[in-house]
């Protein structure tokens, strides 16, 4: 199944960007929820075997996503992301980086302003995604912090979800 769905990915070290293209074989509905609900978000974020863990999910303009990665020994790496704008099931933007477990970000580390966009094809959703760095020297360090394989396995999980919701 995961052969035929597209997963384009391309750095722009001039702009400061990455693109994400990818596509998830699930109706529109499933996969806004997947990326907006703490409950579904918790059981694909994070490559495997670390784990997303929300701590507050207030998904509105104005709002935002305070959460920790765990390592299965318990360790926690936090990251907060400001909600900057919301179209129900069709986009969301948002503002963040690795933070304290009180959402204080972390200037030592990169922050990009990310931008999901929702877009249903027949039989599948294309979410097209839009990271922009504030430095060239951010979107490094991101992309040496394995970024790519990260999302990788995190699509993976997403597409194992969505088929398990179809239940």
């Amino acid at each position: 199944m995961k052969s035929n769905l597209l997963f384009d990915y391309t750095v722009n070290k001039e702009d400061k960007t990455i693109h994400m293209i990818r596509e998830f074989a699930a109706g529109l509905q499933q996969v806004w929820d997947a990326w907006t609900e703490a409950e579904l978000l918790d059981q694909w974020w994070g490559p495997h075997p670390w784990r997303a863990e929300t701590k507050i999910m207030d998904f509105r303009t104005g709002g935002y996503w305070l959460y920790a990665m765990v390592s299965p020994e318990g360790e926690r790496h936090w990251s907060k992301a400001n909600f900057i704008s919301i179209e129900n099931n069709k986009s969301f933007t948002m503002k963040g980086g690795f933070s304290d477990e009180n959402g204080i970000l972390n200037p030592d580390f990169p922050q990009n302003e990310w931008k999901n966009t929702f877009v249903l094809k027949e039989d599948r959703v294309s979410v097209e995604i839009l990271l922009t760095y504030n430095s060239a020297e951010d979107l490094e360090t991101e992309i040496k912090m394995g970024f790519l394989e990260g999302m990788t396995v995190d699509f993976e999980q997403l597409d194992t979800l969505l088929s398990n919701l179809k239940i």
